[in-house]
């Protein structure tokens, strides 16, 4: 099983760490490597919030077929007007059993059209933003993350570490997701 957590320049750091982390660390834990977890985007070198440079596995032309597309938040604009990402997106969509975002990375989603009619949630911040841009989408406030079918949004920041151990637990097992908050030391609204 493959995942890919998509980044751009101004991703937001913990939004994509948070994440890679822990499908990293449950893969780990399990032993039989159930995934591969890796960042993919235009470049292979990205600039996220603060001028952190991250270096990604795959770029959006050589990743492999995803299983879990994660889309992560950040200064969204650029992106929702690149048309390269947008179309990589839907490409990537195609194969993907989960597609998810992490905080306003449901903007993105929603611009390449991979949202619609969905129940979401975002941002605390970018709430009615969303709702504005996005008028079809039924956006839900104070909540860690919304599933709706095959999507799943998280709200801001630290609720993508909570949306990814939801992922784990439904992707292997409960057991694994709670081993996975305990050997992170994270205390995990599920």
């Amino acid at each position: 099983m493959q995942i890919g957590i998509v980044i751009y320049d101004e991703a937001e750091v913990l939004d994509f760490a948070g994440p890679y982390e822990v499908f990293a660390t449950a893969a780990r834990l399990c032993g039989t490597k159930p995934w591969s977890v890796s960042l993919i985007s235009e470049r292979k070198t990205v600039r996220a919030r603060g001028s952190f440079p991250v270096q990604s596995h795959f770029t959006l032309d050589n990743h492999p077929p995803l299983d879990v597309l994660l889309v992560s938040g950040g200064v969204h604009t650029w992106a929702m007007n690149n048309t390269v990402l947008l179309d990589s997106l839907r490409r990537a969509a195609r194969s993907a059993q989960w597609i998810t975002s992490v905080c306003t990375g449901a903007f993105i989603l929603a611009q390449a059209g991979l949202l619609t009619h969905q129940n979401v949630t975002t941002h605390w911040e970018d709430i009615d933003e969303l709702g504005t841009r996005f008028p079809d989408l039924s956006i839900k406030e104070n909540v860690r993350w919304v599933e709706d079918g095959n999507r799943i949004t998280s709200a801001g920041i630290s609720a993508g570490i909570d949306m990814s151990l939801h992922l784990v637990e439904k992707l292997h097992s409960r057991d694994l997701a709670l081993n996975t908050a305990k050997q992170m030391d994270y205390f995990w609204e599920s």
